[in-house]
């Protein structure tokens, strides 16, 4: 079982691998990108994935925002930018927290855009903090995702909503040949991806009203062939550099072999990409 730790060692090992195949110092994501008829580039695509997210929040100015896995802040900035919401980002990633915080202060918003070190499913914040709780690509690392649900109900003031945006199993209970799925997980510091249909159960049993969920995953399928390529471009130096290199990570010496796995597993039909939104009521 990945610990807190492992993922954090994930996220702080293969950021420059990020910066290369995401343009994550530009793009400030980390996230796959979600495509439309009106999506022109990959860093719209990025971009269009907070929107969409945001406007099912239906975020405004006067809410206070928990990013739960904020990566390097693209998300809680892009928020604070289009609606003047407050946001607090929280990451297990000192390397992410840290670059985070040096932006939102070369931004001069680091009194209205935040950032902590902190689990999401045990939080040091006092219940009803938050108006909207948002996390994109990020509960996959639960290793129990009703802790999750449980932290986020009670973190959220009395019609505050959660969205999200995730990688879920098709089928809960579903064959995988190849153990692609197990694969990719290994690679990114999960346990198991859970289903929608465990997920939106998992939400009425942890008080949630109004949960919708919308299937983005043809959508996400260029981002997906994008980290394909990636990954297969970044075979041949990932291995020479692990050559030269024996103590690397074993997160940073296999980090290229997701981009195959991910899209080998999407072909198969064994995941699907939704966003999820629900209510406190």
């Amino acid at each position: 079982m990945f610990q807190n730790q492992d993922v954090a060692d994930y996220y702080n090992t293969t950021q420059n691998h990020y910066e290369k195949w995401w343009n994550l110092k530009r793009n400030l994501s980390l996230h796959y990108g979600i495509w439309d008829e009106n999506t022109r580039t990959f860093a719209e695509a990025l971009a269009n994935t907070n929107k969409i997210m945001m406007e099912q929040a239906k975020i405004s100015a006067k809410d206070h925002v928990l990013d739960a896995g904020c990566g390097v802040g693209g998300a809680a900035f892009y928020v604070h930018q289009y609606s003047k919401a407050q946001v607090t980002g929280i990451s297990l990633s000192t390397k992410q927290v840290d670059l985070a915080t040096q932006l939102a202060q070369s931004k001069k918003i680091a009194n209205q855009v935040v950032f902590e070190i902190m689990d999401y499913t045990k939080t040091s914040f006092e219940a009803g903090s938050f108006d909207v709780i948002w996390a994109c690509e990020s509960v996959c690392h639960a290793n129990n995702k009703t802790d999750f649900i449980k932290e986020s109900y009670r973190l959220l003031k009395k019609g505050g909503r959660l969205v999200l945006c995730d990688f879920f199993k098709t089928e809960g209970d579903q064959k995988d040949g190849n153990n692609w799925m197990r694969k990719w997980k290994d690679t990114w510091a999960i346990d198991d991806f859970a289903s929608i249909q465990y997920f939106k159960e998992s939400l009425i049993n942890g008080g949630y009203g109004a949960i919708e969920s919308v299937d983005f995953t043809s959508n996400v399928s260029k981002s997906a062939r994008r980290m394909f390529v990636s990954g297969w471009l970044g075979a041949l130096p990932s291995e020479l550099y692990n050559l030269f290199h024996p103590k690397v990570s074993t997160f940073a010496k296999n980090h290229y072999k997701c981009g195959i796995y991910q899209y080998k597993a999407l072909q198969e039909g064994l995941w699907t990409y939704q966003m999820v939104s629900a209510v406190k009521e």
